[in-house]
């Protein structure tokens, strides 16, 4: 099946018909990642060993006559801050080299095996998922495959990358700040934050407890709903996950977007975006019927707040490490560690306190809306070792700025799809839009999403294989 233009959601479907083997699509992923990583720099580790036992696993199942699960044979790779037995966790870091390989595989891993997926290795990030560029210092930046001049976004470049590169139709990420949503955006795949403490974290490496999400990438809507569906685990075991079992989303797709009430938002939002961004948004709002322009409640003060709470678990967190260890960190966050780690806990407490009462404000707003649009970046993918951007004649200082439209999103625990958006003014590069949806409600901004996959306004473009 050389060549083959399948998404992940047609491949598990060929695969449970017989119409080619798991086997077939595992060395076809195999073939693409030799083929390109050389210029991307997506993966750490390959464990094809594993791969090939679980691709014929699935061929023996299908050789029995045995209904197959609905990722069946379906090539992925995991954000390297995830455990897989047998491998080390190295979270993008030098540090980590030394720890004692995983004991089990994660539980989103467990939950990707048990619905038939097959994992091909761990990818680039930021070391401790602290950015949003992958540019690292230890492993290589990973390069952006539309234009490997860029980044990919961080801190789950390597996913995003990854997928849009062809070299597999479905990866995990993290996202704190935006890692899940800017690298979809800047590699012009689908990406799904969902609600804060829907997903079990438990055997994924740690950046800041109170904020992390794990989520999936994909090469289609069908593909990232079927990820989700699978991932969706109420586990007792993990204290953040607060998940109750859901109807599957992958039946609601079809359902569109007709008597949803549904805006975009401005102020903040569209200061903060250049006009290409600001089109992306524009060109989805009109396709979904959204009525009118929205406010969000304090997005700068959020964004402030989440940067506490961030330096500051982030500097606890690794404590022991810069203390004596400091060399050995990645030069681009190191300082923001150490600075994080000496924060007054007041400055922490304030956060969390004005967090909860941003929550109800931001809960409040969907009352009266069920989906709000928003561009995912202020701009397309910069240049790699870019250090300053220019958005509408004011200077941000580019690391950070990257995170400037997703922060106040994540900080309230909505859940987001990120939509890859092609428009003009970007030299062909992508933009991503969010579709934000109040929190338990990510079949709405699924729904959303295959309207516009339909309208043919957001795809993926290839990029590699």
């Amino acid at each position: 099946m050389s060549g083959h233009p399948l998404r992940s959601h047609e491949l598990a479907r060929g695969i449970a018909a017989g119409e080619f083997s798991a086997a077939e699509v595992l060395e076809q992923s195999m073939a693409c990642i030799a083929a390109t990583d050389s210029r991307v720099n997506a993966f750490t580790s390959k464990c094809y060993a594993r791969a090939r036992a679980e691709a014929a696993a699935i061929d023996m199942r299908r050789a029995r006559g045995e209904v197959l699960p609905p990722l069946a044979g379906v090539p992925y790779a995991v954000k390297n801050l995830f455990d897989i037995e047998g491998e080390v966790t190295l979270a993008g870091s030098k540090i980590n080299r030394s720890h004692a390989p995983a004991v089990a595989d994660a539980v989103l891993v467990q939950r990707m095996q048990a619905a038939g997926a097959v994992l091909v290795g761990a990818l680039n990030m930021d070391e401790y998922a602290y950015g949003f560029t992958t540019e690292n210092s230890h492993y290589g930046p990973c390069h952006n495959p539309h234009d490997i001049r860029r980044i990919a976004g961080g801190s789950s470049g390597g996913s995003g990358a990854a997928v849009a590169a062809g070299q597999v139709p479905l990866a995990l990420g993290s996202d704190t700040n935006g890692s899940i949503r800017v690298p979809s955006s800047l590699c012009g795949v689908w990406g799904l934050k969902p609600t804060f403490g829907r997903l079990s974290r438990r055997g994924s490496y740690p950046f800041v407890h109170s904020i992390d999400h794990l989520g999936p990438f994909a090469d289609s809507v069908e593909g990232l709903a079927l990820a989700y569906d699978a991932l969706q685990y109420p586990d007792a075991r993990d204290p953040g996950c607060h998940a109750q079992a859901v109807e599957p989303v992958m039946s609601l797709l079809g359902r569109g977007v007709q008597g949803l009430r549904i805006g975009v938002l401005g102020g903040y939002f569209h200061d903060h975006a250049t006009p290409p961004a600001r089109a992306a948004a524009a060109a989805a709002a009109r396709v979904l019927g959204a009525r009118a322009e929205v406010a969000w409640p304090e997005p700068a003060l959020a964004r402030a707040a989440a940067f506490i709470i961030t330096a500051s678990e982030g500097g606890a967190l690794h404590l022991p490490d810069l203390r004596t260890r400091a060399q050995d960190f990645e030069p681009l966050s190191v300082d923001r560690f150490i600075s994080g780690a000496l924060q007054p806990a007041v400055w922490y407490l304030q956060a969390q306190r004005f967090r909860r009462v941003y929550r109800e404000q931001v809960n409040a707003l969907f009352k009266d809306w069920d989906l709000l649009l928003a561009p995912a970046t202020p701009v397309a993918a910069p240049l790699i070792g870019t250090e300053w951007l220019d958005i509408n004649g004011q200077q941000h200082p580019c690391r950070p700025a990257m995170g400037l439209l997703t922060q106040p999103i994540s900080f309230a625990g909505c859940p987001v799809v990120a939509a890859p958006l092609w428009p003009e003014g970007t030299g062909g590069l992508p933009i991503g839009v969010q579709l934000i949806a109040a929190p338990w409600r990510e079949d709405l901004a699924l729904r959303a999403a295959a309207v516009l996959q339909q309208a043919g306004l957001a795809r993926l473009k290839a990029a590699g294989c």
